[in-house]
């Protein structure tokens, strides 16, 4: 079944498979770069689905996976983690960072561990769908199974 996965998207499957995470990565015809046409998709609120965004800040990559419900207050963010300013990684910044394209930013997979914060919204939802490498491919998997696996900070931040 892997094998018809696209690199990045098996790195991803391994990656979860070593975190005890049984969701199976899904191929979509399209693309499903944004939250609401991933939503779309799947059949899901917009909500159920948890963003991978990458920021910069500090001259580190900071991973903030956050519900597609929300717009994420970098200002708020950045005073609640008592850090300096948190701006949006440039493409080459996220690649470097994830080894993935913005767009199918997992939130596992990188060539090294992420400082991640998870959006304590997605707790609302009994199932959550995350990029799978990809922005063709996706997986389900609960809140907790999230934050374990990123070993994430929960907090709010919209």
């Amino acid at each position: 079944m892997t094998e018809n996965l696209p690199a990045r998207s098996r790195l991803v499957h391994e990656a979860l498979r070593a975190a005890g995470i049984a969701g199976e990565i899904v191929v979509l015809p399209d693309a499903a770069s944004t939250a609401a046409l991933a939503a779309s998709a799947l059949g899901v609120e917009v909500g159920a689905i948890a963003n991978s965004l990458v920021f910069w800040s500090d001259d580190a990559p900071l991973l903030v996976m956050t519900s597609g419900a929300h717009r994420v207050d970098t200002t708020a963010l950045a005073e609640r983690l008592g850090r300096g300013a948190i701006r949006r990684a440039t493409p080459d910044q996220v690649r470097e960072a994830t080894g993935q394209a913005i767009g199918g930013v997992a939130p596992t997979g990188h060539p090294a561990p992420l400082v991640t914060i998870v959006d304590e919204a997605l707790a609302a939802y009994p199932e959550i769908w995350a990029a799978g490498g990809t922005p063709h491919t996706v997986f389900p998997l609960t809140y907790d199974e999230l934050v374990r696996l990123t070993g994430g900070t929960v907090m709010r931040v919209d």
